[in-house]
């Protein structure tokens, strides 16, 4: 293992949504009820979320991201009549509980073992991210979980990357940070972080003046590369 090079970064941050916990989990968990229409329900839940995030900060009109994912649900089932409104409950119950990807246990286990300071930095609500971490057992392993709820304000505002190296008073380049959020990764370079994009979906380039340091198809490049 080439672990040397890659711990001159002294804390390793992480998005939540995407990147540690599966957005799609909550749909996949009921598709049977679903239907074949529940993934382009989970699509349109996802970017409707998103999008509401971005014109929420744009207004300065801050709701709590959970407001916002019931919202961008009531959207999406509005667009996808197919699926059964009456889904509505149970879809927003699984989003608290949403499965981590396979390989996150161990990949913070390995970097939590090397010495390094493991936190999440989220649109969730604290309530989401606190659900979604006890869910998947990492909160034995990660230090902290900074929401941006603190700041009233969503990334890619440079307020919200802020929040980790004024709380533990380090340099933007001692963080490395790993989202699979290409837009998130370019906010994140922006502000001086060192980012790894985790392009799960293999998706083509975007923001080419704000490249990420490391493209890696998930977490587990993370041990190996420097």
């Amino acid at each position: 293992m080439q672990m040397e090079k890659q711990m001159r970064h002294a804390a390793y941050v992480f998005d939540a949504y995407g990147t540690l916990f599966d957005v799609h989990a909550a749909v996949r968990r009921h598709a049977a009820k679903a239907g074949p229409d529940g993934p382009l329900l989970s699509e349109i839940w996802r970017a409707k979320q998103l999008e509401y995030s971005w014109v929420r900060s744009l207004m300065g009109a801050y709701l709590d991201f959970w407001q916002l994912t019931e919202q961008a649900l009531d959207f999406a089932l509005a667009k996808v009549p197919s699926v059964d409104k009456s889904l509505r409950g149970d879809l927003l119950d699984a989003y608290w509980m949403l499965d981590c990807y396979p390989e996150v246990p161990a990949i913070l286990k390995a970097l939590k073992g090397d010495g390094v300071r493991l936190a999440i930095l989220s649109n969730g609500s604290p309530e989401m991210l606190e659900s979604a971490v006890k869910s998947a057992a990492l909160d034995q392993i990660l230090d902290e979980v900074f929401s941006v709820d603190d700041t009233r304000r969503f990334k890619t505002d440079p307020a919200t990357y802020d929040m980790v190296t004024a709380s533990w008073k380090l340099y933007p380049d001692a963080v490395s940070f790993q989202s699979s959020n290409r837009w998130d990764v370019a906010g994140a370079t922006r502000f001086g972080f060192r980012t790894v994009w985790i392009n799960r979906a293999n998706q083509p380039e975007e923001y080419d003046d704000l490249r990420p340091s490391l493209i890696l198809p998930s977490l587990e490049g993370l041990l190996t590369a420097s």
